[in-house]
């Protein structure tokens, strides 16, 4: 079947609410440096500066058609597998142990890089280009044939899960759990397979769950889960008793939202103290400062955001590329409902950041690195003579 590329487009749609989480990111970290006393750093700036990095990353990525990534999927793959390996066996002076995780480059000069944040779209790629290539060659449709691209999938996704684990990063593991999950669903395989495993895991999790409560010992021991981790498990559950400890964020944060009411205190006029506040816990201090108006503004622009890739995702005609929109939707949607879910105690506290908003440069590299892709996606996209569109 002949195709024929239509003029390239830029999506300006994607770059608009680009624009807009920017200067969302930008208030809301200013609003919290301004208002803590805990860090004598300018993140405002900082994060700006990592704005234009990821800036410049979306058009390195725009130069490659999504077919010419696809044939590099394994490179980067290999790429970002290696640097986990060297991550785990690289000295503390280059990798130190930063609240019990060793999952960050030092870099003087130029600050930490958590390569983590670039494996996640690397597992994207690969995962994408896996699943597509099982389903080209696929002519009918087997039970045999599915067990055999979840055994494909499987393979992949455990190797930079397993090295994430044994920094230990619980919470980046968990994201690319997610990542997997979410292209196994979508990937064609029959639910005849799907549900019996699925139902698994979640047996599975809720044992894990009561082992948290009852026997953490065996967790720390066999599965290398810090005692640090059992206490957000704990104080997620009751904050009060452990409020000068690990609750005390949580505790924190539940305050400083109810206190914001409907439109806020009004720029650095927050009342509650809470650590970290310009990452992990920045929500808090939105909604606090610009009370439910403002919140439900940075969750409509999130919202938006994956909405816009959902549309990316199903006019494109390549399945390749639609797997890359699915595979980000679960990334940067998996972070928004952690995330805020943490801040609001509906979920435990697991040091996700919120994606384009939080700062952090290597969480903005990675995010800005998938975001390339969805341009990519978009600017090559392509029609086909005789089609149904």
């Amino acid at each position: 079947m002949n195709s024929s590329k239509e003029p390239t487009k830029f999506d300006y749609v994607l770059a608009f609410l680009l624009f807009l989480l920017f200067c969302a990111s930008c208030i809301a970290i200013y609003s919290a440096q301004t208002t803590s006393a805990q860090y004598e750093e300018n993140f405002l700036l900082k994060q700006i500066v990592w704005y234009v990095v990821g800036i410049c990353i979306i058009g390195g990525i725009m130069v490659f058609e999504p077919d010419q990534i696809r044939k590099l999927s394994w490179y980067l793959y290999g790429f970002s597998t290696f640097i986990l390996v060297i991550l785990y066996f690289a000295p503390s002076s280059i990798a130190p142990k930063i609240n019990g995780a060793k999952s960050w480059f030092s870099i003087p000069g130029f600050g930490s890089l958590q390569p983590s944040e670039i494996t996640k779209v690397c597992l994207i790629i690969i995962l994408s280009h896996v699943i597509s290539k099982h389903n080209e060659k696929k002519q009918f449709a087997s039970i045999q044939s599915d067990f055999i691209l979840l055994g494909k999938i499987i393979l992949v996704a455990i190797v930079p899960m397993g090295l994430v684990m044994l920094q230990p990063d619980l919470g980046t593991t968990l994201v690319l759990m997610a990542i997997t999950v979410g292209l196994t669903f979508m990937s064609g395989i029959s639910w005849k397979i799907l549900f019996p495993i699925f139902t698994t895991i979640v047996v599975a999790v809720t044992g894990i769950f009561y082992l948290v409560l009852r026997a953490p010992q065996l967790l720390e021991k066999y599965l290398n889960v810090r005692q640090y981790q059992f206490g957000r498990i704990y104080s997620w559950l009751d904050p009060y008793t452990y409020s000068s400890g690990d609750g005390y964020h949580l505790l924190n944060s539940l305050k400083a939202i109810g206190s914001g009411m409907l439109t806020g205190k009004g720029i650095g006029e927050n009342e509650v103290y809470i650590p970290e506040n310009h990452t992990d816990f920045v929500f808090a201090v939105v909604a606090e400062q610009y009370g439910f108006i403002g919140a439900t503004v940075v969750i409509c622009l999130l919202f938006l955001l994956l909405y816009h890739i959902t549309k990316v995702g199903l006019l494109s005609n390549s399945d390749f590329a639609s797997y890359i929109c699915v595979g980000v939707i679960c990334m940067i949607g998996f972070h928004v409902v952690q995330n805020i879910g943490m801040t609001i105690g509906l979920l435990p506290i697991t040091g996700i950041p919120l994606p384009f908003i939080s700062y952090g440069g290597s969480s903005l590299i990675g995010n800005m690195f998938a975001i390339g892709l969805i341009f990519s996606i978009r600017f090559y996209y392509r029609t086909y003579m005789f089609s149904e569109e």
